[in-house]
């Protein structure tokens, strides 16, 4: 269950990366 957990934190983090930088390239959306 490792392997998923570290498959689930990533995902996670590329999903908040990916959600932070286009708040950033486009503030005027959120």
């Amino acid at each position: 269950m490792a392997i998923f957990d570290i498959v689930l934190g990533l995902t996670a983090a590329a999903g908040l990366a990916v959600y932070l930088v286009a708040a950033l390239l486009r503030p005027e959306r959120f």
